[in-house]
């Protein structure tokens, strides 16, 4: 299948016509409105510094459902001590810049272009971000873009055992109080798995985004107790 190339109309290729490895598109820009557009559609960017922006709609996709969630008893434990300090929305440049830096050795996708573009949706109040932090100092968290009941999860850092996981289970424990019912995990990978998550195919998955995502509307920001 072609790979399509976005002109400056706001308007994305089906996402059944990417290719099988999930391309779909290249080019456009990483405007909120086109965000926006692609979000609501399942497609996301991902691409390096490289190359020009580069657009996915990937199958399987993996989905995090908060009333599925495993919960380990070592984590369980570690939330219970209370060492980590748990919070929304106070470090989101902070957050998104940390999940760069901890992949910068490996090559990370998180150029300053796509961090200030992230930062604008946060701005505009569809962006969030978890933080945790230990005696004060950031040390995980994680960030994505929440459309309506629908959150699709981008990165996560941790630089202390288990914080990035501390920072999950409260996101999961934020989306079931406020009605968030799924959590878009992106690809497939063995962490995920073990806390629950499940691939859906194509057909399912926009079935999830059509039935979740009824409005794009910003949101307030998020406040997790610390």
């Amino acid at each position: 299948m072609p790979v399509f190339r976005l002109t400056k109309e706001l308007v994305f290729p089906p996402p059944e016509l990417a290719e099988p490895d999930g391309l779909l598109a290249v080019g456009g820009d990483l405007s909120p409105a086109r965000l926006l557009a692609a979000y609501e559609q399942g497609i996301f960017p991902w691409y390096s510094g490289d190359e020009p922006i580069l657009w996915w709609s990937l199958s399987p996709r993996l989905v995090l459902f908060p009333e599925e969630f495993h919960l380990p008893r070592s984590l369980a434990r570690t939330i219970r001590r209370g060492i980590y300090q748990v919070s929304s929305d106070t470090a989101f440049a902070e957050v998104i810049a940390a999940c760069a830096a901890v992949r910068q050795e490996t090559g990370t996708w998180i150029s300053t272009e796509m961090q200030a573009a992230y930062i604008r949706l946060h701005e505009l109040g569809f962006a969030h971000s978890v933080e945790c932090r230990f005696e004060g100092e950031l040390v995980g968290g994680l960030y994505g873009v929440c459309l309506d009941r629908m959150f699709f999860g981008e990165s996560m850092f941790s630089l202390r055992d288990d914080a990035s996981k501390v920072a999950l289970a409260a996101l999961v424990s934020h989306a079931r109080q406020s009605g968030i019912a799924a959590i878009d995990c992106q690809m497939t990978t063995a962490h995920m798995l073990r806390f629950g998550s499940r691939e859906l195919d194509r057909p399912a998955f926009h079935e999830l985004l059509e039935r979740l995502i009824r409005q794009v509307q910003p949101q307030p920001r998020w406040h997790l107790p610390g």
